[in-house]
């Protein structure tokens, strides 16, 4: 298909050349090679599948006519009834007025915190977008739902493992986050004393909010895999019941620096009143930082807007991730390949989204989160460097997208962003003061000087600044523009950021980034391979800043080298299982031998003499043992060990007993540790207790107030994998008696099941039986207690109903009982039980027999008619159908063989 595109000049001449010539090839012509006094027709083909025009400018750009603004949000039907709908007004007296007389029976309130904006009931969405006071129309009704399937957390995709080991105090201490959607669980161990405002009477929907809070800043209390990013920060609760941002003086009284909103509606490609109202907010609170999930509706095409129709293009799940200074966030698995569901980008007006990926085996809202926690950890790092001064999120973005792993296509692209969110390199950046700020006006140029230090495999620089709101539904969002370029000045050589094509064609859309001045995005990264050593310039320059002065935030990367990512110190692997080993490696691909030592051995094993530092990665089936080691990579003269860390199975800890008085912990003894670490919950997080060489210890009542307790094995002086916690008040622990039951309710010999948790401390256990006067009698006494499974009995039982307990002595000359157990013993003498009396009809009738016995059975009503007869076997319980016998009364008549009959009335209900 080819297009013509007519350039009518006038006859007065033009002073520029047509916009869509400024930023290609074009550019090259003079204005007077095509525009003269006189009128000029320039004919110009272009080919849709290479969409040069498209480049560095939004889709309309394309035409020589602005498209008239549309007030109904693509895809909202202008018949559209019954539905809430919510408008942006310019005058709302001027409207409510207008409203009344239209439409009398129709209703509208205003949003809370957003001037401006309705929410409108019992109007057709045409009609309101005909008001001259309706700026936009869009639907208000949409239901937000979590984007979560099952999955599990890998810190170690992300380098988050690397930053736990290396920057102890990297925690998300003294921040707040805010986790927006449905309420999660506040009585989660794992959240304790962290939680603000928390609500004990809200209904929990489902568990997907506390899992993304977990991921964010769960404090592992529950077991090490509920450990999140940011784990010390504090939480705080949203409901995404509303769709618009929260109330920004709200989230900054609660100190809110990061926002997690893992959830979206259907498919939306446009700029609507969501997406302005958070990219207000990110203007009117400029440390705030939104992260947004970008959706698992990557196979779906747009429904409407620029993309609509195109193939997996265009499917943010949601007008408000469209926003320009919050960041979207996408889906990668283990080995860093795009979940094919997680959306995907351009933004509708060709923008860059998602920005990110990073790993959510559970779909992007894990992405979400997991780069949430990252943020936190990015904030505090700059609080470290700059006396808890907190910093932009312009820079927090800049910084994020600067240390990214480029995955998928080269560059930046419309599946993953600006690749892999790196969370090592983005806290590395704020600790070594890799970012300068300013700010610039329209024509101003700020110049920054870096150094580029020798051997640097790759440069990487980014800008990012929070833009201006833009109009909603506008073609082109970005307000203030600024340009990015790379000098150096030994040279004189630049270079431009990468720039995508917004064409909406699939082939345009799919073509590598070009190094391009970009006008679209408020995001631009430039990446130089292979840098000269050297001083380089880093320029900001103010293109186009209707709002100025513009504030920016430049972040820079030197990669090269060699380290080591997972396991850490802090990441223990689990044994007899395939575990991922992870390094970052910045260089040319290259042969490595990988090896593995056992702590306190001199001989390193192969794993494999030829991995490929380009990989990243390593599977490793880990020993079956529980023991300390390292690995270590070796390429050349290049050598590389890891931390050290513990293979082994996680240590489980017992509750013996719980007795009001004292409680007894137990745990296996691990081959090669010569001491044991136990935990107890403090106020907020688990806290070591006691270090010990046993496996048993005894709490005292004092001690027993901390509840929860874990334990860890220690080898060579290093604490190895703990369990999961436990709740020594838990009511199955139990003061030693786990259970104690008998083994048939209704029986001819009496006979109980003892199981105990321990027999520490355990002189004697005795069966007892209650006499006639209340009081009990010893019938069966073990001392010592052989074991914590006892068989116990009372050969001497009298006939029929008898209560029993167990009754344990303590060497400490306390007395501890079982619950009571009622037992029916049957005689050898002919006697006969029925029950239950009255019975339901259709629920079985139970006779018990003597022993040995059996019995012809026969049911008459009260006027001698037969109902049933049947004829029952040796045994002692039978049970009798009762489903043809009608409500009322009857005589049950029991003939034994032995020649005894018995007589019992019945009544059936």
């Amino acid at each position: 298909m080819v297009f013509l595109v007519i350039f009518d000049c006038g006859n007065s001449g033009c002073r520029t050349p047509p916009r869509c010539f400024r930023h290609n090839h074009c550019a090259r012509m003079s204005t007077a090679s095509f525009c003269h006094v006189g009128r000029l027709l320039l004919f110009f083909l272009v080919s849709s599948t290479t969409a040069e025009l498209a480049y560095g400018q939004a889709p309309a750009a394309a035409t020589s006519r602005p498209a008239p603004v549309q007030r109904l949000a693509p895809g909202l039907q202008a018949a559209a009834t019954g539905r809430v709908l919510r408008v942006s007004v310019t005058d709302e007296a001027a409207f409510r007025q207008w409203l009344a007389r239209t439409s009398p029976q129709a209703t509208a309130l205003a949003e809370p915190h957003h001037a401006g904006l309705l929410r409108v009931w019992g109007l057709a969405a045409g009609t309101l977008a005909a008001c001259p006071w309706v700026g936009f129309v869009e639907a208000a009704d949409r239901l937000a739902r979590p984007e979560r399937e099952l999955g599990a957390a890998d810190f170690g995709a992300n380098k988050v493992t690397a930053v736990h080991a290396r920057y102890p105090t990297l925690t998300g201490l003294g921040l707040t986050v805010s986790v927006k959607e449905s309420p999660l669980d506040v009585a989660d161990l794992d959240f304790k004393g962290r939680l603000l405002d928390p609500d004990p009477l809200a209904s929990l929907l489902n568990s997907h909010s506390t899992i993304m809070a977990t991921i964010i800043a769960g404090g592992g209390n529950s077991s090490p895999d509920g450990r999140g990013v940011a784990w010390r920060a504090r939480i705080a609760q949203a409901s995404y019941d509303n769709l618009l941002p929260d109330d920004g003086a709200q989230l900054a009284a609660q100190q809110v620096s990061v926002q997690n909103h893992s959830y979206g509606v259907s498919v939306e490609n446009f700029y609507g009143l969501e997406a302005r109202a958070y990219d207000e907010q990110a203007r009117q609170y400029p440390n705030l930082l939104h992260v947004f999930s970008s959706g698992n509706s990557g196979h779906l095409p747009a429904p409407a807007g620029p993309y609509a129709g195109l193939d997996s293009l265009g499917n943010l799940t949601g007008e408000f991730k469209n926003a320009k200074n919050s960041l979207s966030v996408g889906a990668t698995d283990g080995l860093g390949q795009v979940n094919p569901r997680s959306s995907r980008g351009p933004a509708a007006d060709g923008r860059v989204k998602p920005e990110l990926v990073a790993y959510g085996d559970g779909g992007s809202s894990d992405a979400a989160a997991l780069v949430s926690g990252i943020s936190l950890l990015v904030q505090q790092a700059h609080q470290q460097r700059r006396s808890g001064v907190m910093p932009a999120a312009a820079l927090v973005r800049a910084a994020l997208l600067n240390t990214a792993d480029d995955v998928g296509r080269p560059q930046v692209d419309f599946i993953a962003g600006y690749g892999q969110a790196d969370a090592l390199g983005a806290v590395q950046t704020m600790l070594e003061g890799r970012f300068v700020e300013g700010t610039a006006i329209t024509g101003q140029e700020r110049v920054f000087t870096i150094t580029v230090p020798a051997g640097t495999h790759r440069l990487k620089v980014t800008l990012a600044w929070t833009d201006p709101e833009a109009a909603v539904n506008a073609a082109t969002t970005l307000i203030n523009d600024l340009d990015l370029t790379l000098r150096r000045p030994a040279t004189g050589q630049q270079w431009l950021p990468w720039t995508l094509s917004a064409y909406p064609h699939p082939d345009s859309l799919a073509r590598p980034a070009r190094r391009r001045s970009n006008h679209r995005d408020n995001a631009e990264q430039i990446t130089l391979d292979l840098p000269v050593a050297g001083t380089y310039e880093l320029r900001v320059r103010g293109y186009q800043v209707p709002q100025g002065p513009q504030a920016f935030s430049v972040a820079y990367e030197f990669e090269s080298g060699l380290t080591w990512i997972a396991p850490t110190k802090t990441n223990n692997l689990k044994a007899a299982t395939t575990e991922l080993l992870r390094w970052q490696w910045a260089g040319p691909a290259t042969a490595a031998r990988l090896e593995y030592r056992p702590l306190g051995q001199t001989a390193w094993s192969t794993l494999s003499s030829t991995v490929n530092l380009t990989d990243k990665l390593f599977r490793w089936a880990t020993p079956a043992t529980t023991q300390p080691g390292q690995l270590r990579l070796v390429a050349g003269s290049t050598t590389v060990v890891s931390d050290t860390f513990f293979v082994g199975r996680p240590l489980a800890l017992s509750v013996a007993y719980s007795c009001p008085q004292e409680a007894l912990l137990t745990w296996r003894r691990v081959p090669g540790a010569t001491q044991y670490q136990v935990y107890a919950l403090g106020a907020t997080h688990l806290e070591s207790f006691r270090r010990l060489t046993d496996t048993v210890l005894v709490l005292t009542t004092n001690e027993l107030t901390a509840r929860y307790f874990a334990v860890a094995p220690v080898m060579r002086g290093r604490v190895g994998p703990r369990g999961a916690s436990e709740d020594v008040q838990q009511e199955d622990h139990g003061c030693y008696v786990r259970s104690f039951v008998p083994r048939l309710l209704v029986t001819d010999t009496v006979r109980f099941d003892l199981t105990l948790g321990s027999t520490f401390r355990l002189q004697a256990v005795t069966l007892e039986r209650q006499l006639p006067d209340g009081s009990f009698v010893g019938v069966q006494t073990f001392e010592p207690v052989p074991g914590t499974t006892l068989a116990l009995a009372d050969p001497a039982a009298p006939a029929g109903y008898s209560r029993y307990r167990a009754s344990l002595s303590l060497s400490n000359g306390a007395t501890v009982y079982s619950q009571q157990e009622r037992v029916f013993r049957v005689t050898a003498a002919p006697e006969v039980l029925v029950y239950p009396v009255p019975v339901v009809a259709g629920e079985p009738l139970r006779i018990v027999l003597p022993p040995d016995q059996a019995a012809d059975v026969r049911v008459f009503d009260l006027t001698g008619r037969l109902h049933l007869s049947e004829t029952v076997e040796v045994g002692i319980i039978k049970r009798i159908a009762t489903g043809t016998l009608l409500p009322g009364t009857y005589l049950l008549r029991i003939r034994l063989r032995s020649g005894a009959e018995i007589t019992r009335r019945i009544t059936v209900l």
